[in-house]
C-alpha cells in the first residue's frame, strides 16, 4: 500500500510533491488553494506543468486533495451555504485541472438545525457541485469525523444516507480517518475491535466505497468526540490497531495518509512513516 502524508503547497504545488519525496512518501495529500481563504488566484499552465513534472519524476501517486476549512455545506445559513457550494465547486474544478482524482471533505455541520436538515443540505450542495462538474472525473471522498458539536459524519449512517440520496452516487466515496472514527466511538485498539469496526463499515456503507485512509492516532479516548491527532502508537489507539489496518489485504491497495503533528523539517513524518512500515508483516 502507498504510505504518505499531507504536504504544504507553500512555494507551489510541485513543492508539495518534492517535500513528499524528501520524507519518503509514496502518496501525498494537498490543499488546492489556501485552506483559510475563500478566494484563490487562477491556476496557470506553469503551475500545472510543474506539478505534473514533479509527479512524473518522483512517481508519487495517487495525489489526493483535501477541501478548505471554511466550507460548510451543511450550514442552515444561506449565505455561508452558497459560499461553501461555490468554493467546493471551484476546488473540484482545480482538482480536475491538476489531474487529482479525489477531493476529501468533511461533510459539514448542521449548526443547530438538526441532523436531518444538515444531511439534506449537504446532499443538495453535493448534487449541485457534482452536476456543475460532470465532466471533471473527480470523486468526492466523504471523511469520517469525530462528531464533535453539530459536525455530521461521526456515524457511518450519515455518510451512507448522503450517498444513498445523491443524484451522483458513483462520484462519492469514503475516506476513513482513524482518529476521527475512534473519537466518534468506533474502537480500533485491537485486531478484534478493528474487525468489528470494519465489518460495520462494510454493512452500513460498503468497503468498496472506501478509497483512502487517514492514519492518525488519537489524543482523546474512545467516543471522546475530540478531533485531536497524535503520532502513530503514541495515542489512545496504539500500535496494534494500525498493525491490523496496514496488513489487511482488503485495504492494502488504498492510499494511507498521515495528518499527524509536524514541524517545518518534517522529521515527524519521517518517523511516523518508519513506524508504519515497521508494522508490515513480510
Amino acid at each position: 500500500m502507498p504510505f504518505g502524508a499531507h504536504m504544504s503547497i507553500a512555494g507551489g504545488f510541485d513543492q508539495a510533491i518534492r517535500r513528499g519525496q524528501q520524507t519518503g512518501c509514496e502518496t501525498v495529500q494537498i490543499f488546492v488553494k489556501n485552506a483559510s481563504r475563500w478566494q484563490a488566484k487562477p491556476l496557470d499552465e506553469g503551475d500545472i506543468e510543474r506539478f505534473r513534472q514533479a509527479r512524473r519524476e518522483t512517481g508519487i501517486e495517487p495525489v489526493l486533495a483535501h477541501n478548505s476549512y471554511l466550507i460548510n455545506i451543511g450550514s442552515p445559513d444561506e449565505d455561508l451555504w452558497k459560499k461553501s457550494l461555490d468554493s467546493l465547486t471551484q476546488e473540484i474544478e482545480r482538482c480536475a485541472l491538476l489531474e487529482i482524482p479525489y477531493l476529501v471533505m468533511h461533510p459539514g455541520a448542521h449548526s443547530g438545525a438538526g441532523e436531518e436538515v444538515g444531511l439534506r443540505r449537504i446532499t443538495a450542495a453535493l448534487n449541485e457541485a457534482l452536476k456543475k462538474t460532470e465532466e471533471s472525473g473527480v470523486m468526492i471522498l466523504l471523511e469520517t469525523t469525530a462528531g464533535q458539536g453539530s459536525v455530521l459524519g461521526g456515524a457511518f449512517e450519515h455518510l451512507a444516507q448522503i450517498i444513498e440520496d445523491s443524484f451522483f452516487p458513483e462520484r462519492l466515496g469514503v475516506c476513513f480517518d482513524t482518529c476521527h472514527a475512534f473519537a466518534a466511538g468506533y474502537d480500533l485498539r485491537s485486531p478484534e475491535a478493528c474487525e468489528r469496526t470494519f465489518a460495520e463499515l462494510e454493512s452500513v456503507i460498503g468497503i468498496a466505497r472506501l478509497k483512502a485512509i487517514h492514519l492518525n492516532d488519537s489524543r482523546g479516548g474512545l467516543g471522546s468526540r475530540r478531533d485531536r491527532h497524535e503520532h502513530i502508537g503514541m495515542g489512545q489507539i496504539g500500535l496494534e490497531g494500525f498493525r491490523w489496518i496496514v496488513n489487511n489485504p482488503l485495504l492494502s491497495h488504498l492510499p494511507m495518509i498521515l495528518e499527524t503533528p509536524k514541524g517545518k523539517d518534517m522529521k515527524e513524518d519521517v518517523e511516523n512513516l518508519r513506524v508504519l512500515r515497521s508494522l508490515l508483516e513480510r
